[in-house]
Protein backbone atom coordinates (compact mmCIF):
# COMPACT_ATOMS: atom_id res chain seq x y z
CA UNK A 1 0.00 0.00 0.00
CA UNK A 2 1.32 3.34 -0.90
CA UNK A 3 1.59 5.36 2.73
CA UNK A 4 3.02 8.52 4.06
CA UNK A 5 2.76 8.44 7.95
CA UNK A 6 4.29 12.19 7.72
CA UNK A 7 1.66 13.37 6.52
CA UNK A 8 -0.99 12.15 9.33
CA UNK A 9 -2.92 14.73 11.31
CA UNK A 10 -3.15 14.62 14.91
CA UNK A 11 -5.91 12.89 16.36
CA UNK A 12 -9.12 14.93 16.82
CA UNK A 13 -9.32 16.81 19.83
CA UNK A 14 -12.84 15.01 20.64
CA UNK A 15 -11.66 11.18 19.60
CA UNK A 16 -11.99 10.01 22.93
CA UNK A 17 -15.07 11.77 24.12
CA UNK A 18 -17.19 8.80 23.51
CA UNK A 19 -15.08 6.10 24.57
CA UNK A 20 -12.53 6.11 27.30
CA UNK A 21 -9.08 5.19 26.71
CA UNK A 22 -8.96 2.61 30.34
CA UNK A 23 -9.00 -0.69 29.76
CA UNK A 24 -10.47 -1.75 32.78
CA UNK A 25 -13.70 0.15 31.72
CA UNK A 26 -13.97 -1.75 28.94
CA UNK A 27 -14.06 -4.81 30.60
CA UNK A 28 -16.55 -3.58 32.70
CA UNK A 29 -18.63 -2.12 29.94
CA UNK A 30 -18.66 -5.16 28.53
CA UNK A 31 -20.33 -7.13 31.36
CA UNK A 32 -22.86 -4.29 31.18
CA UNK A 33 -23.62 -4.98 27.59
CA UNK A 34 -23.81 -8.37 28.05
CA UNK A 35 -26.18 -8.11 30.84
CA UNK A 36 -28.37 -5.92 28.72
CA UNK A 37 -28.12 -9.31 25.86
CA UNK A 38 -25.75 -7.21 23.62
CA UNK A 39 -22.73 -9.82 22.44
CA UNK A 40 -21.81 -7.86 19.71
CA UNK A 41 -21.41 -4.92 22.01
CA UNK A 42 -19.98 -7.04 24.60
CA UNK A 43 -17.62 -8.21 21.97
CA UNK A 44 -16.60 -5.06 20.80
CA UNK A 45 -15.62 -3.58 24.66
CA UNK A 46 -13.60 -6.73 25.12
CA UNK A 47 -11.49 -5.88 21.66
CA UNK A 48 -11.01 -2.06 22.70
CA UNK A 49 -9.84 -3.49 26.10
CA UNK A 50 -7.36 -5.91 24.63
CA UNK A 51 -6.03 -3.55 22.07
CA UNK A 52 -5.23 -0.89 24.95
CA UNK A 53 -3.76 -3.32 27.39
CA UNK A 54 -1.49 -4.02 24.24
CA UNK A 55 -1.18 -0.32 23.42
CA UNK A 56 -0.05 0.36 27.37
CA UNK A 57 2.42 -2.57 27.12
CA UNK A 58 4.44 -1.31 24.46
CA UNK A 59 4.05 -4.96 22.39
CA UNK A 60 5.50 -5.15 19.37
CA UNK A 61 2.55 -6.53 17.98
CA UNK A 62 -0.16 -3.64 19.16
CA UNK A 63 -2.46 -2.81 16.27
CA UNK A 64 -5.71 -0.92 15.80
CA UNK A 65 -6.74 -3.19 13.26
CA UNK A 66 -9.56 -5.78 15.35
CA UNK A 67 -10.49 -2.26 16.70
CA UNK A 68 -11.58 -0.73 13.53
CA UNK A 69 -12.71 -3.73 12.24
CA UNK A 70 -15.23 -3.22 14.86
CA UNK A 71 -15.75 0.37 13.80
CA UNK A 72 -16.63 -0.77 9.88
CA UNK A 73 -18.61 -3.59 11.36
CA UNK A 74 -21.13 -0.88 12.85
CA UNK A 75 -20.43 1.28 10.04
CA UNK A 76 -21.92 -1.51 7.34
CA UNK A 77 -25.14 -2.30 10.04
CA UNK A 78 -25.57 1.89 9.26
CA UNK A 79 -25.32 2.38 13.11
CA UNK A 80 -23.12 5.40 12.45
CA UNK A 81 -22.75 7.42 14.92
CA UNK A 82 -21.84 4.47 17.07
CA UNK A 83 -19.21 3.58 14.27
CA UNK A 84 -17.83 7.08 13.97
CA UNK A 85 -17.13 7.05 17.92
CA UNK A 86 -15.21 3.60 17.35
CA UNK A 87 -13.21 4.88 14.66
CA UNK A 88 -12.24 8.43 16.97
CA UNK A 89 -10.71 6.12 19.51
CA UNK A 90 -9.18 3.91 16.41
CA UNK A 91 -7.30 7.06 15.33
CA UNK A 92 -6.79 8.20 18.71
CA UNK A 93 -4.01 4.99 18.60
CA UNK A 94 -3.43 4.99 15.27
CA UNK A 95 -3.70 8.11 13.61
CA UNK A 96 -2.45 7.16 10.27
CA UNK A 97 -5.47 4.32 9.47
CA UNK A 98 -6.82 5.62 6.23
CA UNK A 99 -9.46 3.52 6.31
CA UNK A 100 -10.83 4.95 9.35
CA UNK A 101 -10.73 8.73 8.16
CA UNK A 102 -12.65 7.28 5.19
CA UNK A 103 -15.24 6.24 6.53
CA UNK A 104 -16.04 8.72 8.78
CA UNK A 105 -15.49 11.06 5.91
CA UNK A 106 -18.78 8.86 4.60
CA UNK A 107 -19.96 9.24 8.28
CA UNK A 108 -20.17 13.23 8.42
CA UNK A 109 -21.19 13.58 4.66
CA UNK A 110 -24.36 10.93 5.26
CA UNK A 111 -25.23 13.61 8.24
CA UNK A 112 -24.72 16.68 5.66
CA UNK A 113 -21.74 17.89 7.86
CA UNK A 114 -19.54 19.10 4.78
CA UNK A 115 -16.35 20.42 6.19
CA UNK A 116 -15.76 17.40 8.25
CA UNK A 117 -16.32 15.01 5.67
CA UNK A 118 -14.30 16.76 3.33
CA UNK A 119 -11.45 17.43 6.14
CA UNK A 120 -11.51 13.04 6.94
CA UNK A 121 -11.42 12.94 3.11
CA UNK A 122 -8.39 14.86 2.85
CA UNK A 123 -6.88 13.45 5.76
CA UNK A 124 -7.50 9.87 4.41
CA UNK A 125 -6.29 10.12 1.18
CA UNK A 126 -2.86 12.30 1.91
CA UNK A 127 -2.38 9.07 4.16
CA UNK A 128 -3.14 6.43 1.35
CA UNK A 129 -4.26 6.07 -2.14
CA UNK A 130 -4.16 2.53 -2.92
CA UNK A 131 -7.11 0.27 -1.29
CA UNK A 132 -6.50 -3.11 -1.78
CA UNK A 133 -9.85 -5.48 -1.15
CA UNK A 134 -8.62 -9.52 -1.30
CA UNK A 135 -11.38 -11.98 -2.73
CA UNK A 136 -11.90 -15.01 -1.12
CA UNK A 137 -12.42 -16.79 -4.14
CA UNK A 138 -10.26 -14.40 -6.36
CA UNK A 139 -10.50 -15.02 -10.16
CA UNK A 140 -8.92 -11.75 -11.50
CA UNK A 141 -7.52 -8.33 -9.55
CA UNK A 142 -9.29 -5.02 -11.27
CA UNK A 143 -7.43 -1.71 -10.42
CA UNK A 144 -10.07 0.75 -10.03
CA UNK A 145 -9.20 4.54 -10.83
CA UNK A 146 -11.13 6.55 -8.59
CA UNK A 147 -11.50 10.33 -8.07
CA UNK A 148 -11.49 10.97 -4.68
CA UNK A 149 -11.26 14.84 -3.96
CA UNK A 150 -15.15 14.98 -6.08
CA UNK A 151 -18.02 12.34 -6.64
CA UNK A 152 -18.60 10.80 -10.36
CA UNK A 153 -17.42 7.75 -9.84
CA UNK A 154 -19.03 4.63 -11.43
CA UNK A 155 -21.09 2.98 -8.82
CA UNK A 156 -18.68 -0.49 -9.30
CA UNK A 157 -19.54 -2.54 -6.13
CA UNK A 158 -22.02 -4.45 -7.59
CA UNK A 159 -20.39 -4.70 -11.01
CA UNK A 160 -17.34 -5.95 -9.19
CA UNK A 161 -18.22 -8.38 -6.70
CA UNK A 162 -16.08 -8.66 -3.93
CA UNK A 163 -16.11 -12.51 -3.48
CA UNK A 164 -14.48 -13.28 -6.74
CA UNK A 165 -12.58 -9.85 -7.52
CA UNK A 166 -10.02 -8.22 -5.89
CA UNK A 167 -10.30 -4.70 -6.25
CA UNK A 168 -7.51 -2.62 -5.60
CA UNK A 169 -9.06 0.89 -5.40
CA UNK A 170 -6.68 3.67 -6.29
CA UNK A 171 -6.84 7.16 -5.89
CA UNK A 172 -5.16 9.11 -8.32
CA UNK A 173 -5.95 12.06 -8.21
CA UNK A 174 -3.59 12.43 -4.72
CA UNK A 175 -0.93 9.89 -6.46
CA UNK A 176 2.08 11.50 -7.45
CA UNK A 177 2.93 9.81 -11.15
CA UNK A 178 5.95 8.17 -9.67
CA UNK A 179 3.25 5.89 -7.32
CA UNK A 180 2.05 4.63 -11.05
CA UNK A 181 4.95 1.99 -11.44
CA UNK A 182 4.57 0.37 -7.63
CA UNK A 183 1.00 -0.45 -7.91
CA UNK A 184 0.23 -4.12 -7.06
CA UNK A 185 -0.45 -6.62 -9.72
CA UNK A 186 -3.53 -6.38 -11.97
CA UNK A 187 -5.24 -8.35 -14.60
CA UNK A 188 -7.88 -5.07 -15.88
CA UNK A 189 -8.30 -1.40 -15.59
CA UNK A 190 -11.32 -0.18 -14.98
CA UNK A 191 -12.05 3.74 -14.76
CA UNK A 192 -14.49 4.63 -12.64
CA UNK A 193 -14.17 8.29 -13.30
CA UNK A 194 -17.45 8.37 -15.04
CA UNK A 195 -18.10 12.28 -14.99
CA UNK A 196 -16.43 14.17 -17.53
CA UNK A 197 -16.41 17.46 -15.03
CA UNK A 198 -14.73 15.69 -12.76
CA UNK A 199 -12.32 14.15 -15.12
CA UNK A 200 -11.25 16.71 -16.97
CA UNK A 201 -9.33 18.46 -14.44
CA UNK A 202 -7.55 15.06 -14.45
CA UNK A 203 -6.84 14.65 -18.22
CA UNK A 204 -3.17 15.40 -17.96
CA UNK A 205 -2.85 12.94 -15.63
CA UNK A 206 -4.97 10.06 -16.85
CA UNK A 207 -2.62 10.50 -19.94
CA UNK A 208 0.18 10.03 -18.13
CA UNK A 209 -1.12 6.72 -16.46
CA UNK A 210 -2.12 4.97 -19.82
CA UNK A 211 0.95 5.86 -21.49
CA UNK A 212 3.23 4.37 -19.18
CA UNK A 213 0.85 1.52 -17.71
CA UNK A 214 1.84 -0.74 -20.86
CA UNK A 215 5.89 -0.08 -19.16
CA UNK A 216 5.43 -0.57 -15.85
CA UNK A 217 2.58 -2.97 -15.87
CA UNK A 218 2.61 -4.92 -19.52
CA UNK A 219 -0.72 -4.44 -21.55
CA UNK A 220 -3.87 -4.53 -19.59
CA UNK A 221 -6.83 -4.27 -21.15
CA UNK A 222 -8.82 -0.88 -19.98
CA UNK A 223 -12.12 -0.33 -19.40
CA UNK A 224 -14.44 2.89 -20.08
CA UNK A 225 -11.23 4.61 -21.39
CA UNK A 226 -10.66 8.73 -20.39
CA UNK A 227 -11.59 9.49 -24.42
CA UNK A 228 -15.10 7.57 -23.86
CA UNK A 229 -16.04 9.43 -20.52
CA UNK A 230 -15.26 12.75 -22.52
CA UNK A 231 -17.85 12.73 -24.97
CA UNK A 232 -20.45 12.12 -22.06
CA UNK A 233 -20.37 15.78 -20.62
CA UNK A 234 -23.67 17.26 -20.57
CA UNK A 235 -23.11 20.03 -22.97
CA UNK A 236 -21.85 17.55 -25.59
CA UNK A 237 -25.02 14.76 -25.74
CA UNK A 238 -27.17 16.41 -28.25
CA UNK A 239 -24.36 16.72 -30.60
CA UNK A 240 -23.43 13.24 -29.63
CA UNK A 241 -26.89 11.93 -29.90
CA UNK A 242 -29.30 14.05 -31.62
CA UNK A 243 -29.27 13.19 -35.44
CA UNK A 244 -30.04 9.76 -34.24
CA UNK A 245 -33.19 8.55 -35.59
CA UNK A 246 -36.00 8.05 -33.62
CA UNK A 247 -34.04 10.44 -30.23
CA UNK A 248 -34.49 13.86 -28.98
CA UNK A 249 -32.16 15.68 -26.89
CA UNK A 250 -32.88 18.86 -25.37
CA UNK A 251 -30.03 21.97 -26.05
CA UNK A 252 -27.37 22.18 -23.53
CA UNK A 253 -25.04 24.98 -23.09
CA UNK A 254 -21.88 24.83 -19.77
CA UNK A 255 -21.55 28.44 -18.02
CA UNK A 256 -18.07 28.80 -16.77
CA UNK A 257 -18.91 31.95 -15.55
CA UNK A 258 -22.15 34.37 -14.95
CA UNK A 259 -22.67 36.73 -18.00
CA UNK A 260 -21.70 40.28 -16.96
CA UNK A 261 -25.14 41.69 -17.98
CA UNK A 262 -28.63 41.11 -19.06
CA UNK A 263 -27.91 41.79 -22.52
CA UNK A 264 -24.67 38.96 -22.39
CA UNK A 265 -26.89 36.54 -21.24
CA UNK A 266 -29.56 37.02 -23.66
CA UNK A 267 -26.97 36.96 -26.68
CA UNK A 268 -25.59 33.27 -24.85
CA UNK A 269 -29.05 31.86 -24.64
CA UNK A 270 -29.93 33.29 -28.53
CA UNK A 271 -26.25 32.10 -29.73
CA UNK A 272 -27.03 28.82 -27.82
CA UNK A 273 -30.84 28.15 -29.05
CA UNK A 274 -32.51 28.42 -25.75
CA UNK A 275 -35.59 29.75 -24.67
CA UNK A 276 -37.06 29.99 -21.14
CA UNK A 277 -38.02 27.42 -18.77
CA UNK A 278 -34.74 26.57 -18.36
CA UNK A 279 -33.20 24.16 -15.93
CA UNK A 280 -30.26 25.19 -14.50
CA UNK A 281 -27.70 22.42 -12.31
CA UNK A 282 -23.97 22.58 -11.02
CA UNK A 283 -21.65 20.93 -13.26
CA UNK A 284 -20.25 17.41 -11.74
CA UNK A 285 -23.81 17.04 -9.76
CA UNK A 286 -26.41 13.78 -10.46
CA UNK A 287 -29.64 13.14 -8.23
CA UNK A 288 -30.74 16.06 -8.87
CA UNK A 289 -28.31 18.25 -6.65
CA UNK A 290 -29.03 21.69 -6.86
CA UNK A 291 -31.15 21.32 -9.79
CA UNK A 292 -33.48 23.67 -10.19
CA UNK A 293 -36.23 24.99 -13.08
CA UNK A 294 -35.76 29.07 -13.52
CA UNK A 295 -39.18 30.04 -15.52
CA UNK A 296 -37.98 33.90 -15.86
CA UNK A 297 -34.87 35.82 -16.91
CA UNK A 298 -35.13 37.49 -13.52
CA UNK A 299 -35.07 33.60 -11.80
CA UNK A 300 -32.39 32.60 -14.19
CA UNK A 301 -30.14 35.90 -13.44
CA UNK A 302 -30.14 35.35 -9.44
CA UNK A 303 -29.29 31.98 -10.35
CA UNK A 304 -26.22 32.42 -12.15
CA UNK A 305 -25.40 35.45 -9.68
CA UNK A 306 -25.39 33.31 -6.31
CA UNK A 307 -24.04 29.52 -7.97
CA UNK A 308 -21.12 28.73 -6.99
CA UNK A 309 -19.01 27.24 -10.32
CA UNK A 310 -19.93 26.19 -13.51
CA UNK A 311 -23.24 25.50 -14.19
CA UNK A 312 -25.67 23.66 -17.32
CA UNK A 313 -28.47 25.07 -18.69
CA UNK A 314 -30.98 22.77 -20.58
CA UNK A 315 -33.98 23.35 -22.13
CA UNK A 316 -36.81 21.75 -20.23
CA UNK A 317 -39.69 20.10 -22.03
CA UNK A 318 -42.62 19.20 -20.42
CA UNK A 319 -42.76 14.84 -20.61
CA UNK A 320 -45.90 14.48 -18.74
CA UNK A 321 -48.03 11.55 -20.09
CA UNK A 322 -51.77 11.24 -21.08
CA UNK A 323 -52.70 10.23 -17.24
CA UNK A 324 -50.41 13.39 -15.52
CA UNK A 325 -47.36 11.30 -14.86
CA UNK A 326 -43.74 11.66 -15.32
CA UNK A 327 -42.29 8.80 -16.20
CA UNK A 328 -38.09 8.08 -16.12
CA UNK A 329 -36.95 4.90 -17.39
CA UNK A 330 -33.01 4.10 -16.90
CA UNK A 331 -31.24 1.25 -18.88
CA UNK A 332 -27.82 0.06 -18.51
CA UNK A 333 -25.46 -0.69 -20.82
CA UNK A 334 -22.81 -2.80 -20.44
CA UNK A 335 -20.33 -3.77 -24.23
CA UNK A 336 -22.73 -1.34 -25.80
CA UNK A 337 -25.47 -3.42 -25.03
CA UNK A 338 -29.01 -2.63 -23.53
CA UNK A 339 -30.30 -3.77 -20.11
CA UNK A 340 -33.48 -2.37 -18.53
CA UNK A 341 -32.91 -1.63 -14.32
CA UNK A 342 -35.24 0.53 -13.25
CA UNK A 343 -38.49 2.89 -14.17
CA UNK A 344 -39.57 5.44 -11.61
CA UNK A 345 -43.42 7.40 -12.07
CA UNK A 346 -44.03 10.39 -10.39
CA UNK A 347 -46.24 13.24 -10.85
CA UNK A 348 -43.18 15.57 -10.19
CA UNK A 349 -41.21 16.79 -13.51
CA UNK A 350 -37.67 15.80 -11.14
CA UNK A 351 -38.42 12.33 -11.47
CA UNK A 352 -36.44 10.36 -8.92
CA UNK A 353 -36.80 6.42 -7.70
CA UNK A 354 -36.20 7.82 -4.18
CA UNK A 355 -38.90 10.56 -4.13
CA UNK A 356 -41.70 8.61 -6.25
CA UNK A 357 -43.16 6.57 -3.68
CA UNK A 358 -42.86 3.52 -5.96
CA UNK A 359 -43.20 1.30 -2.43
CA UNK A 360 -46.08 2.90 -1.86
CA UNK A 361 -48.39 2.11 -5.03
CA UNK A 362 -48.28 -1.28 -6.42
CA UNK A 363 -49.80 0.13 -10.20
CA UNK A 364 -46.17 1.62 -10.31
CA UNK A 365 -44.24 -1.25 -9.43
CA UNK A 366 -46.32 -2.97 -11.72
CA UNK A 367 -45.75 -1.06 -14.61
CA UNK A 368 -42.23 -1.38 -13.60
CA UNK A 369 -42.11 -5.23 -13.42
CA UNK A 370 -43.61 -5.14 -17.23
CA UNK A 371 -40.85 -2.94 -18.33
CA UNK A 372 -38.02 -5.14 -16.63
CA UNK A 373 -39.96 -8.53 -18.30
CA UNK A 374 -40.58 -6.83 -21.83
CA UNK A 375 -38.59 -3.55 -22.83
CA UNK A 376 -39.70 -4.09 -26.14
CA UNK A 377 -43.38 -4.20 -25.75
CA UNK A 378 -43.59 -1.54 -23.15
CA UNK A 379 -41.66 1.16 -24.82
CA UNK A 380 -41.96 0.17 -28.44
CA UNK A 381 -39.97 -1.10 -31.42
CA UNK A 382 -38.97 2.33 -32.30
CA UNK A 383 -37.38 3.32 -29.33
CA UNK A 384 -36.06 0.18 -28.15
CA UNK A 385 -34.05 0.27 -31.84
CA UNK A 386 -32.90 4.12 -30.54
CA UNK A 387 -31.99 3.26 -27.25
CA UNK A 388 -29.61 0.02 -29.00
CA UNK A 389 -28.11 3.13 -31.25
CA UNK A 390 -27.87 5.24 -28.12
CA UNK A 391 -25.58 2.16 -26.66
CA UNK A 392 -23.54 1.68 -29.76
CA UNK A 393 -23.02 5.55 -30.18
CA UNK A 394 -21.94 6.16 -26.99
CA UNK A 395 -19.17 3.37 -27.33
CA UNK A 396 -19.11 2.97 -23.41
CA UNK A 397 -18.11 -0.75 -21.69
CA UNK A 398 -20.64 0.49 -19.11
CA UNK A 399 -22.93 3.40 -19.12
CA UNK A 400 -26.51 4.01 -19.11
CA UNK A 401 -29.12 5.98 -19.57
CA UNK A 402 -31.87 8.68 -18.02
CA UNK A 403 -34.83 8.85 -20.95
CA UNK A 404 -38.93 8.70 -21.38
CA UNK A 405 -40.66 7.72 -24.79
CA UNK A 406 -42.71 10.79 -26.26
CA UNK A 407 -46.04 9.93 -27.84
CA UNK A 408 -44.73 9.16 -31.10
CA UNK A 409 -42.76 6.64 -29.45
CA UNK A 410 -39.60 8.49 -29.70
CA UNK A 411 -36.32 8.48 -27.34
CA UNK A 412 -35.80 11.47 -25.41
CA UNK A 413 -32.80 11.57 -23.23
CA UNK A 414 -32.17 13.16 -20.06
CA UNK A 415 -28.78 12.14 -19.70
CA UNK A 416 -26.52 9.48 -20.82
CA UNK A 417 -23.02 9.15 -19.63
CA UNK A 418 -20.81 6.14 -17.18
CA UNK A 419 -22.19 7.41 -13.92
CA UNK A 420 -25.78 5.74 -13.93
CA UNK A 421 -26.32 3.19 -10.67
CA UNK A 422 -27.31 0.05 -10.25
CA UNK A 423 -27.82 -2.20 -7.21
CA UNK A 424 -29.58 -4.85 -5.52
CA UNK A 425 -32.04 -4.69 -3.78
CA UNK A 426 -33.05 -5.98 -0.24
CA UNK A 427 -33.81 -9.77 -1.13
CA UNK A 428 -37.12 -9.39 1.13
CA UNK A 429 -38.03 -5.86 0.23
CA UNK A 430 -40.90 -4.35 -2.01
CA UNK A 431 -38.25 -3.97 -4.91
CA UNK A 432 -36.64 -7.55 -4.34
CA UNK A 433 -38.45 -7.59 -8.01
CA UNK A 434 -35.24 -5.66 -9.11
CA UNK A 435 -32.40 -8.02 -8.69
CA UNK A 436 -32.86 -10.93 -11.20
CA UNK A 437 -32.92 -7.95 -13.31
CA UNK A 438 -29.70 -6.37 -11.82
CA UNK A 439 -28.23 -9.73 -11.88
CA UNK A 440 -28.49 -9.78 -16.05
CA UNK A 441 -26.08 -6.87 -15.46
CA UNK A 442 -23.31 -7.95 -13.31
CA UNK A 443 -23.71 -11.41 -15.73
CA UNK A 444 -23.59 -9.84 -18.86
CA UNK A 445 -20.32 -7.60 -16.95
CA UNK A 446 -18.39 -10.66 -15.97
CA UNK A 447 -18.53 -11.92 -19.41
CA UNK A 448 -16.83 -8.50 -20.45
CA UNK A 449 -14.43 -8.64 -18.32
CA UNK A 450 -13.41 -12.58 -19.57
CA UNK A 451 -13.65 -11.66 -22.64
CA UNK A 452 -11.26 -8.38 -22.13
CA UNK A 453 -8.65 -10.85 -20.37
CA UNK A 454 -8.75 -13.71 -22.43
CA UNK A 455 -7.82 -11.05 -25.51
Amino acid sequence: MTREPDHAAAAPADATENFPLDPALHRALAETRRAAGDELGALAHLIAAHTLDAYASGSAEASASNLCDVATGYFMKGDHEVAAAWYQLVLTLDPNLAVACQNLAAIHADAGRTAQADAYRERAYRIQRVFVEQAPGQMRRVLVLCAARASGNVPFDALLPGAVNCRIKYAIDYAADAEDAHLPPFDLVFNAIGDPDVAAPLAGRLSRFMSRSGAHHGSRPLLNPPAAIERTARGRIPRLLGDLPGVQVAQCVRIDTPPASSAALASLLEDSGLTLPLLARPAATHGGEGLVLCESVDALERRLRESLGPQYLTAFRDCRAADGYYRKYRMIFVDREPFPYHLAISRHWMVHYFSAEMEQHAWKLDEERRFLQDPAAALGERALQAIRAIGRRLDLDYGGIDFTVLPDGQVFVFESNATMLAHYERGNGALAHKNPFVQHIVDAFERLMKRRTAA
